[in-house]
Order: C-alpha cells, then structure tokens, then sequence
C-alpha cells in the first residue's frame, strides 16, 4: 500500500511524544529519588560563637532577619520526641534544614522524649519516663534509649540532617540523689549514644549541669567504661557567662571544644525588627573556628598585617611599601621588583588602581586607597565565629580605617566584633556587628 504523504510525519509525531515522556518520567524519578539532604553539610561542624534555641522553629523571615543582624549562628531545633511541648512545628521541614545549612547556620538538632523517672514537672509525670526498673542492669532503659535515637534518626533524615551531624538528648533537671532514677537515666543516655554510633551520627546530651550534666561527668571520672559517655554535652548553667565553663563540671571533661553552654535561659531578643523568646548559649564545637596559617606573599618579600597603615607616596620605602607593590602585582597592576622602594612606576600603577575604585588620580596611597586595597574580594557575611581569608581581609581594613589595632587572625571574635560596631557607628550604620554586603561596599569604595 502507498503511504499517505502525513503516515511519515505522524509516525515521527509518535516516536518524539515517547522519547518526551520518557524523558519527563526520568526527569520526575530523578526529582523524587533525589534524597532530602542532597547537598547538606554536617552539622554543626567547627565552630566557636553564639547560639540560640527556641522551642518552634522559627519562620524563614525571621531567621533571614536574625542572620544578618544578630550574633547567633547557631540555632537550637527540636526535632523528635514526644514530650517536647512544640510537636507542631509549622516551619520546620526539609527545605527549612537546607535553607539554614546553605546561608552559614549551624544547627543543633533537639529530642525531648521520656523523662527521669523521677522527675518532678508535672507535665512529664503525665507521659512516659524513662524505666526505673533495675532488672538486668536497667535493660528497659537501655532499650528506650536506643529506640529513642532511633526515631531520631528517622526524624533527622527526613529533614536532611546528614549523618557526622550531633544529634542532642534533652534531659530536663531531676533529683539525683534518688539510685535507680539516675542509673537508668545514665543507662538510657548510654544506649542513646551506642545507638547513634551504630549508624554514623555524633552524640550529644543536653541537660541542667546541677543534675545530668553532674551525674555524666561524676560517672566519666569515677566509673570509667561502666557507660557509653557522648561525645559533646550541652550544659544548662545560667550563670551569665558566654564561655563553656561551670563549676558543676570538672574542667577537663568534653574539652577541647565539645561542649555547649546555655548560659542565660529565656528571654526576649530583638534583632532585625524581629522579636523571639530564647535561650542563649556559647557553642564551641568540631575544632572551633580555626583558619589554615596565612599564606606568603609574593614569596615571603611582603607582609599584609599590620596594626595601623600611614600614609604612603612616591619617595617612601620600607615594608609598608612592599605591602603595596605586593597588592598591586596580585591585582595585575604592578610589574616591577617588590623592593619597597616607592618610585614613578609604583605612583603609576597607584593611580590607575584609584581611578578603578572610583577615588581621586592620586599617586599616594592614604586611609582610602589602603582601605579599598586591604579590603577587595569577595562579600560574604562574616560575624562572630567566622573564620576564613575574608575576616583576614576584613581586620585589615579596619586597622587602616579607624586603627583599631584588631590582631589579623582570620578568625572573627570580641576585639573584631568591637571594630565593626565602631566602623558602623561612624558611617551611621545598625551597630550589629554583622559584616554584610552594605559594608563591605564601602570598604571597597574606600571609605574610612
């Protein structure tokens, strides 16, 4: 039979229509296999600097707004745990964990299920406890241990919290004092972390240091081995103070950098226009905020940290003009020799590099050129507990700019906090303390 002349491009018509939904059928399995922490780093990682938590996570404006005008980067969640009171979390899903992990959050993932047995508030009497009951070295509790981390684990899963993350038990205050209420309650904590290891997550137990914190560390140094300790503790001691220490904790136990200190509990906060009832804590985990030793440049011939940046032009010589031909020659702006001898040909490549920056035809180097030379790179957000070539960078300009004398550490603390309010407080800023791009830019512009 004689095809038609429309039999060709009908048949063509079917074989794209398959290969279009075939495509579209592989593209939707990818999408649906795609895992929910595709992507997510562990958490909290390494980390020195302030935290909060709040019992219902918070919405993604407020986080936004805390970001970028608070001292926290770190943030309490509950996750599991059928005697937290905020069981309802109407934020908290898998795109909120990613959205947090992605701008620099650190998260500290929460369960609150059964409680001491002997614990005295009321709401926890009314639900299940942890098992008092003696029997075969407090097997019962052990096995609520363990089945307690393991709904953790599917809880953290399913939001995308990968494993090498901490995972905290919460273990509100109760009487110590009492045998089988604090043998269990260390069996069952023992469990959890066994548990935990088993499938490659980091444990963590949160609690007041006055009872299991106490009762953690008394069994640490005087029964070693009898329990599985956590790697990290988180001590609740209200005692004001930012730093990880407490008098209910020898000074030697989780340390370094494995303990977490809720040293104010809750209270209000405002930043960014956003109100949260909170707890305060002190974070110091992983290896802390550490930054690799800085590298040489232009094979060791310059130094870029230095306390204050006078004035420099076509004449001078020294290291501080080393400084600058070493800037230059990064920048592609200088050829000669990195001799610290300021001639015609470093004024020259001064001058080009200022118009660049949008400042005056000058051949001299002052407060604005050292300012915009020390301070260009990038813009991340960098606040306390920061640490990278960035901050570096960014307490250089300081010196120059207000001679702030900030130790050039690459690491974000006390001295380069103070700096930054002061630099915001001259050039009618919020006095945050929270480097973002607003600031960054007049860095780069100059400004001083």
């Amino acid at each position: 039979m004689r095809p038609t002349s429309r039999s060709p491009r009908r048949r063509v018509s079917r074989m794209v229509a398959v290969l279009l939904t075939g495509l579209s059928t592989l593209v939707a399995g990818l999408l649906v296999a795609a895992p929910a922490d595709a992507g997510n780093v562990t958490t909290p990682g390494n980390f020195t600097g302030y935290g909060f938590d709040q019992c219902v996570a918070p919405t993604q404006s407020a986080m936004d707004a805390w970001l970028t005008s608070s001292p926290f980067w770190a943030v309490g969640i509950y996750i599991s745990g059928d005697s937290r009171a905020c069981t309802n979390q109407p934020n908290l899903s898998a795109t909120w964990v990613s959205n947090q992990l992605a701008k620099g959050w650190r998260l500290l993932p929460i369960t609150l299920g059964p409680q001491a047995s002997c614990t005295t508030r009321e709401r926890y009497l009314r639900q299940v406890r942890i098992s008092p009951t003696p029997t075969t070295s407090y097997a019962k509790a052990r096995a609520q241990g363990r089945a307690e981390a393991d709904k953790t684990v599917a809880a953290a899963k399913r939001l995308g919290i990968v494993p090498g993350s901490t995972l905290w038990y919460d273990l509100e205050a109760f009487t110590i004092s009492k045998t089988d209420c604090r043998e269990s309650a260390l069996s069952f904590l023992s469990a959890w972390t066994a548990r935990l290891h088993q499938v490659g997550y980091v444990s963590g137990v949160y609690s007041s240091a006055a009872s299991g914190i106490k009762i953690l560390d008394d069994a640490r140094v005087l029964r070693p081995g009898r329990y599985q300790m956590p790697d990290q503790v988180w001590i609740a001691d209200w005692n004001q103070r930012a730093d990880v220490r407490s008098s209910y904790v020898r000074n030697d136990g989780w340390m370094p950098h494995r303990r977490v200190h809720q040293y104010d509990g809750g209270h209000n906060e405002t930043h960014g226009g956003v109100r949260i009832n909170i707890d305060s804590n002190w974070v110091d985990l992983g290896r802390g905020s550490t930054i690799a030793s800085e590298p040489r440049h232009c094979g060791g011939a310059a130094s870029y940290n230095y306390a204050s940046y006078p004035t420099r032009k076509v004449g001078h010589t020294g290291a501080l003009v080393k400084t600058i031909q070493c800037l230059l020659t990064g920048k592609r702006l200088y050829t000669g020799k990195v001799d610290g001898i300021y001639d015609a040909e470093l004024g020259s490549a001064v001058r080009r590099y200022r118009v660049s920056r949008g400042l005056s035809s000058l051949t001299t180097v002052g407060a604005a050129g050292w300012v915009a030379l020390l301070s260009q790179g990038d813009a991340p957000l960098l606040k306390y507990g920061s640490a990278s070539s960035a901050v570096r960078r960014l307490q250089r300009a300081l010196n120059a700019a207000d001679a702030a004398g900030v130790p050039v550490t690459g690491v974000f603390e006390g001295r380069t906090t103070a700096a930054v309010k002061s630099y915001q407080r001259g050039h009618g800023l919020a006095q945050t303390g929270v480097v973002t791009t607003t600031l960054w830019n007049r860095l780069f512009a100059g400004r001083y």
